[in-house]
């Protein structure tokens, strides 16, 4: 049987959307939520859900959320009652296995009236209850010892199995158990449990760190076995290379395994183990290949500028270019010299680098003046623009009123501006253009 029916779900969903209305900064986070908590009822199977274990689902996140609501979903989802059941039966037809079945089935308003008249009547589920939380609380415990002072996967390994364990006996105990202690019961046999909700959502919180701990370390034992299994492996291909490309290629995997050792969660069993070993691995790496790997390291470097130099060689067709695209060739010879810039002097492609960057250093000096032209005859032709329209403006319509001289003057601050326009400009084209008009201007006044 579901724990959350239909109709209760309906209730709580339609005052769950209302909330989340009222709230724009965290509503929509604060719904899924307690929707998705919700919907654990509805699947989920075990006790109906009762008024204070659907008010602690919903509380927390929407402090507003309806009491009227709260107390329809609890009511739409206790189905039938105790009091309706025993006259239907009939107490003369049910016999006492039924009977007690009966009275410990997970429903409060069952149980709450025979715990108050026959307590000796709800035994079997007071042991189990206190079962199932002695067992989640020495689990817990159990998990907890060996996680977090394991010494080797097999510790982990264990620790699930108790976190499992654990789970399962926390899943069992009813929900309305927490903070309810059978009197009676414990008269006589003694409880251990002194179980609150705050206990409980602790116990919950101790368990998902530690699945989640158990998953990380699981995972980096993982890889640090196959790391150290490519490693020497990796190490077997090196000796056993018969040229140079074979000797890379080994060089390369071993890299790559120790790059992972290295890259182990620092916090993990794996990671520690690691570390003591990780020294050494390193130790032989660079004696048995420091040289080929310095080789290796340069020639990649010197591809990568070389990549750099291509882009910004294709960039450059074709111009004249704006300011923005020059500065953006500018930028990719910038990245070329900086990858050659890696080359140390005593690495064997020292010489052959310094021979491309004298080379790319020739092509960023031409590309930053390009640019710079670029810019000044686009700030000119602007500059002009704004001095015709300014011109245009102020002078009348009768050419009997023009001021010859001051006209005159300003034709030539115009063509002034537009004589520092370079050709191989984006602008040089219309700035001639304009040039020659603003001449013959100049020419008429004279």
């Amino acid at each position: 049987m579901a724990r959350l029916n239909n109709k209760a779900w309906q209730i709580l969903a339609a005052e769950v959307e209302r909330c989340a209305a009222n709230n724009p900064a965290t509503g929509d986070v604060s719904r899924d939520l307690v929707l998705k908590r919700l919907e654990k009822m509805r699947v989920g199977k075990g006790a109906l859900a009762g008024e204070a274990e659907i008010r602690e689902a919903v509380i927390d996140l929407f402090p507003n959320f309806s009491e009227k609501a709260i107390k329809s979903a609890a009511k739409a989802n206790k189905g039938f009652s105790f009091l309706m059941i025993i006259p239907s039966l009939g107490l003369g037809l049910v016999g006492l296995a039924g009977l007690i079945w009966l009275v410990n089935l997970p429903y409060p308003m069952i149980r709450r009236p025979v715990a108050k008249t026959a307590p000796i009547l709800l035994l079997p589920s007071y042991m189990s209850m206190d079962h199932n939380y002695r067992e989640a609380i020495a689990n817990v415990e159990q998990a907890d010892q060996l996680v977090n002072k394991a010494t080797s996967l097999a510790d982990f390994q264990l620790g699930a199995e108790k976190v499992k364990q654990s789970q399962e006996h926390l899943n069992a105990l009813p929900v309305w158990f927490l903070g309810y202690e059978p009197k009676a019961y414990c008269t006589f046999f003694g409880c251990s449990w002194k179980f609150t909700v705050d206990e409980f959502q602790q116990a919950r919180t101790k368990i998902g760190r530690m699945e989640a701990q158990i998953f990380q370390e699981t995972n980096a034992m993982t890889q640090l076995e196959e790391a150290e299994t490519s490693l020497n492996q990796a190490k077997s291909q090196y000796e056993q290379a018969k040229n140079t490309q074979e000797q890379k290629s080994a060089i390369a995997a071993w890299q790559s395994a120790l790059d992972t050792l290295e890259q182990l969660p620092s916090t993990t069993l794996a990671a520690k183990n690691a570390q003591s070993k990780l020294n050494a691995y390193q130790r032989d790496f660079q004696a048995v290949t420091g040289e080929v790997s310095a080789s290796q390291r340069s020639d990649t470097i010197i591809a990568a500028a070389k990549q750099y130099a291509i882009a910004a060689a294709q960039a450059s067709q074709n111009p004249p270019h704006p300011v923005a695209k020059w500065k953006q060739i500018e930028d990719l010879w910038k990245q070329a010299i900086q990858q050659l810039s890696q080359i140390r002097l005593e690495d064997s492609s020292y010489l052959e680098a310094q021979t491309l960057l004298a080379s790319y250093q020739v092509n960023l000096n031409q590309i930053q003046l390009r640019r710079e032209a670029e810019a000044t005859a686009v700030t000119a032709f602007e500059r002009a623009q704004s001095q015709t329209q300014s011109l245009l403006a102020a002078t009348p319509d009768d050419p009997n009123l023009v001021n010859r001289p001051r006209t005159a003057a300003k034709l030539q601050a115009i063509i002034n501006e537009l004589s520092k326009v370079q050709n191989g400009t984006t602008v040089y084209p219309q700035a001639q253009e304009q040039l020659i008009f603003a001449q013959n201007k100049l020419k008429q006044l004279q």
